[in-house]
């Protein structure tokens, strides 16, 4: 898949580039498979806005994914490569031979025609086979990885992400994290095999504000320009520099300061990602 750009006829346009949708076979067609999710804006039931920067955004429908992968022993067809407003990958409907269609993650190399099969184990090693990490062998390259057995896939989703089989100790599989931390995940929960598609997404440059709207995403004011009354770096004569650490509107100092708090899972993590 190949990065576009666009001939600068605007300031915008200059630096403006998207992605060739080639890969993309067909368009939504399967009803049950599309909902429409309410757009909250940012606000709580009280209409308070409880996530700054937020806007309803433009109109679409979530696609329903299969993160479980539970069809153990029915072998699909890849249907077509479509478009997910939700999700910066790709997703690829699947046709089963009796009659059940679902969405899945498009793997990096799975075509329209291709046939893909999940099990517990004793599948061979190709692009989005599912099986249990207890089944994969060390050293192979997975996504949509379960944390909990049957709770559906919720690591390495995203465009380009992945994570690598390591080695196993007891019941646990130790994965190197797309983050580069290694943690221990539970032998019996289910992966995908390959990379998730759509690798060039990174390489993409929104270009101007307006795309950005459409994606729900709402301008945000510097601190320095505002009021002391409203922003902790705000006031002063021109423009100043903050002299102290930098911080929030409500005081939380932001840069580097760590938020996250101790879970039981914690004991799980080896090592923490890249710099840590």
């Amino acid at each position: 898949m190949a990065v576009k750009t666009y001939k600068p006829y605007t300031p915008s346009r200059r630096f403006m580039s998207g992605l060739d949708s080639k890969d993309i076979s067909g368009k939504p067609s399967v009803r049950k498979l599309l909902i429409k999710l309410p757009a909250h804006a940012g606000r709580n039931h009280s209409g308070k806005i409880t996530s700054r920067h937020k806007e309803a955004g433009a109109k679409r429908l979530y696609r329903i994914i299969d993160f479980k992968r539970n069809k153990f022993g029915i072998e699909g067809k890849v249907a077509s490569i479509e478009y997910d407003p939700y999700r910066n990958a790709r997703i690829a409907l699947v046709f089963y031979p009796d009659g059940d269609k679902r969405y899945i993650l498009q793997p990096s190399g799975l075509k329209v025609g291709d046939a893909i099969i999940a099990a517990e184990e004793g599948l061979d090693i190709k692009v989005g086979f599912a099986m249990k990490l207890r089944s994969i062998p060390i050293g192979t390259i997975v996504h949509n990885i379960e944390m909990h057995p049957g709770a559906g896939g919720q690591l390495a989703r995203s465009a380009g992400m992945s994570a690598q089989i390591m080695g196993r100790e007891g019941k646990y599989t130790i994965l190197r994290m797309p983050s580069g931390e290694m943690r221990y995940i539970l032998s019996e929960c289910m992966a995908s095999i390959g990379v998730v598609g759509n690798e060039d997404f990174i390489n993409t440059c929104i270009g101007k504000a307006g795309r950005n709207r459409y994606k729900r995403v709402r301008p945000q004011t510097r601190g320095s320009a505002m009021n002391p009354v409203d922003h902790p770096h705000g006031g002063g004569e021109g423009k100043t520099g903050s002299s102290g650490h930098p911080v929030s509107p409500w005081g939380m100092p932001t840069k580097g300061y760590k938020t996250r708090r101790k879970k039981a899972s914690d004991r799980l993590i080896i090592s923490r990602k890249k710099g840590k």
